[in-house]
């Protein structure tokens, strides 16, 4: 996969913390147990930095070792949760989730965009035969989602041009798209109609389908919630006239309480 460019820092980088936030993120659900070299390769640092970043997170509680392969420990949970427990939009739209998919019986996420993935940060999980397999905090490239393909929608052409630019588009399943041309006509198509379909370009036997929710006071995008269902059961003309409605309904909702929170504070 070609590897992301990186920002130009300013004249207050922090290098060492930099460093240190890399090897965090160079762990995830399929990289659980890295070796020094594996975390000097994923992070793009030399085995020395690697190896005092290493020491000093494990010093600091947050990096474990066992058997000369480092894992993260608990206290990571720590960095996570201090912006879920200082965003109360999160509370809002995490009540408005549940409700949701209670009412219809299918797992429902959102998502905000970051640095070219979107990030989970709330979600309610149906009791269905193909349960939501993400957690919050999880990032997933936004070119190939349906809520991502919502907030790519937003964005100014210089910026889009940019994401277009910078960031790689791996094909996950036979059916991802990840030709330039055919992507911007699609987020072109999403911007005109206010949501996107997203069928099985992530994952096979998964369909969804996302809309924003919007800040009514600038008309900015916050975030982006989708409703996942399982193709075998769900095909997309049934997605479209039997979910969207309820998910329109549900992000202006969200919408909504998030602006009244803004008034009252």
């Amino acid at each position: 996969m070609q590897a992301r460019e990186p920002h130009q820092p300013s004249g207050e980088f922090v290098q060492s913390l930099a460093r240190g936030l890399a090897v965090i993120r160079a762990f995830s659900d399929e990289r659980t147990m890295l070796t020094l070299a594996d975390v000097a390769k994923i992070a793009g640092l030399s085995r020395a930095s690697a190896r005092r970043s290493l020491l000093t997170l494990e010093t600091l509680g947050y990096v474990g070792m066992q058997q000369n392969r480092f894992y993260l420990r608990p206290r990571v949970l720590d960095l996570g949760y201090a912006f879920l427990s200082s965003s109360s939009s999160v509370d809002v739209t995490q009540d408005h989730l549940r409700r949701l998919s209670a009412r219809i019986g299918e797992s429902c996420s959102a998502c905000e965009y970051d640095d070219g993935d979107i990030v989970y940060v709330a979600r309610a999980a149906a009791d269905s035969v193909m349960p939501l397999r993400v957690s919050i905090g999880r990032r997933i490239p936004a070119f190939c989602t349906s809520t991502g393909r919502v907030l790519l929608s937003a964005m100014p052409p210089d910026e889009l041009d940019e994401f277009f630019r910078v960031y790689p588009r791996e094909k996950f399943t036979p059916l991802t798209v990840t030709d330039e041309g055919e992507l911007r006509e699609r987020i072109a198509e999403v911007r005109a109609q206010g949501w996107a379909v997203n069928n099985q370009e992530l994952d096979l036997g998964a369909r969804s389908i996302a809309a924003p929710v919007v800040d009514s006071r600038t008309g900015a995008y916050i975030s982006a919630v989708n409703i996942t269902v399982s193709t075998s059961r769900v095909s997309v003309e049934e997605l479209v006239e039997q979910c969207l409605p309820l998910l329109l309904e549900t992000t202006r909702q969200i919408g909504s309480d998030i602006a009244l929170m803004g008034q009252q504070r």
